[in-house]
């Protein structure tokens, strides 16, 4: 019986994250989102991940405008999100009135499907926003964090994915971040995971290693519904699998995607013109469009390893790489085996440099790790050795419950401590919470902006002029001479 399969594409998030840091603005997906939107995708993904961070710190652009003007051009396409459970889309567990109140806005400005993960597996920490998202009518799709390691057999996955479904996800995800799934591994897996529960199946891998287009083949072929891929200008490397390549690849079979080459060939001429922008500013490193197989050995994702020589280019100690390399395996062992994903991977990394730039392993330890280590992110999918722990936490308090039980109520208070003059829309309150100083330098200059738009100038040069300026949603006309 024929299976038409899914594409969720890519090119509008996790591509330009993966290759130049999310530093795709609007104006460069303006010119493609209405062809994007007639190809017939199974969804566009858009937005979430490091994308809300970007468009604040880096690219002056209000995210949830972004995510508005996305959907207002796109109708007829579901909008994807990547969303990171507890966390949202920063770098803390936040309160669940919080995480809901997220979860609400984000379907309210026109997400259709969140896809929500947690770093450690723990699921735990993806119930509030799984019920919110059912709650706003929106698909929740909940990510397995793929990785390799001594617990992590196929019994493992399996069992996850039955915890998944009875915490009533829509649709799973395997979520290959690192680019460490292989063909017929996958092919086991999914045929596995498909024996016991019966929701759709999302598969997501990262071409790092070069194995990703075969592993969405095999995928496909034990009953995967969906896969991810990019535009091919912005796929291979650390990017995804190319949409063009994958379609070509199943035309024609049972698992033919409907899709049509030609009209996604007008789309790929436009994406050419920003690959070759990107290139040509620095942004896009080829480098990051190469196959690098050491991710298979140290187990390391793309967006890691950039972070990784960053890191140690900033210390003058370059020529540690691989030392770090080698250090990262040993130094999540010793954290109970987390997935390396935001921000777990992070945590890890930074580590295993401070190990070796040192000369001592936990010489110095920073104090996220020691949260990692003391359950501050939830439980680790292998148990920590009680002397580990004490080592790295000392007399800290070690926690086993989860760990947004632990935080009050805090919507309100972000509220209260926010300038009322910054607030424009309810969602301000949303991107203070999890970026604060970030998204108040933010604010102001959108007020600036603002302001410089509302400024109208009446009248002719060498002429008196009529100044029209609102002030706090006040109209003035000023005469100037």
């Amino acid at each position: 019986m024929a299976k038409k399969i899914g594409i969720t594409e890519t090119v509008l998030r996790d591509a330009h994250q993966s290759l130049i840091a999310t530093r795709m603005p609007l104006s460069d997906m303006l010119p493609m989102l209405e062809d994007l939107d007639k190809i017939g995708f199974h969804s566009l993904e858009c937005w979430g991940g490091a994308t809300f961070d970007a468009c604040l710190r880096f690219l002056n652009e209000d995210p949830w405008e972004r995510l508005r003007i996305i959907r207002d051009k796109c109708p007829n396409t579901k909008l994807q999100m990547l969303f990171r459970g507890q966390n949202m889309l920063g770098y803390r567990h936040y309160a669940d009135d919080v995480v809901e109140y997220f979860v609400q806005r984000s379907v309210a400005n026109g997400i259709d499907i969140m896809r929500i993960f947690d770093a450690l597996n723990d699921i735990r920490n993806l119930q509030t926003a799984i019920n919110a998202c059912k709650k706003e009518g929106g698909h929740a799709q909940v990510a397995i964090s793929y990785t390799t390691g001594p617990v992590f057999d196929i019994d493992y996955y399996v069992d996850y994915a039955k915890r998944i479904k009875d915490a009533g996800a829509d649709s799973i995800c395997i979520k290959d971040m690192a680019g460490l799934l292989t063909p017929y591994g996958t092919y086991d897996l999914v045929k596995a995971i498909k024996s016991e529960v019966d929701i759709p199946i999302q598969l997501h891998s990262h071409y790092t290693s070069g194995l990703a287009s075969m592993v969405m083949a095999k995928g496909i072929e034990a009953g995967a519904d969906v896969i991810d891929t990019a535009m091919s200008p912005l796929a291979l490397g650390t990017s995804h699998p190319a949409t063009e390549s994958m379609v070509a690849a199943l035309k024609g079979t049972e698992y033919d995607t409907g899709l049509d080459l030609v009209a996604l060939s007008k789309i790929r001429e436009y994406v050419e013109t920003l690959r070759t922008k990107y290139i040509e500013s620095g942004l896009l490193n080829t480098k990051m469009l190469a196959v690098d197989a050491k991710t298979l050995l140290y187990q390391v994702p793309g967006g890691m390893l950039s972070n990784l020589a960053s890191q140690l280019a900033q210390a003058g100690k370059s020529d540690k790489f691989e030392e770090v390399l080698a250090e990262v395996p040993r130094v999540r062992k010793d954290a109970g085996y987390p997935p390396l994903v935001t921000p777990s991977s992070q945590i890890v990394g930074t580590q295993a440099v401070f190990n070796v730039i040192t000369g001592e392993r936990y010489k110095m330890v920073t104090k996220e790790f020691k949260d990692l280590v003391a359950g501050k992110y939830g439980k680790t999918p292998i148990d920590i050795k009680p002397e580990f722990k004490e080592k790295i936490c000392g007399d800290m308090e070690i926690i086993t419950c989860r760990p947004a039980d632990l935080l009050e109520p805090e919507l309100d208070k972000l509220r209260s401590e926010l300038d009322k003059k910054y607030i424009t829309q309810e969602e301000d309150v949303l991107s203070y919470a999890q970026f604060g100083q970030v998204a108040i330098n933010f604010f102001e200059q959108r007020a600036k902006s603002d302001a410089q738009e509302e400024t109208e100038v009446l009248g002719e040069k060498n002429e008196p002029a009529n100044l029209r300026v609102t002030i706090n949603g006040k109209a003035f006309d000023v005469t100037i001479e």
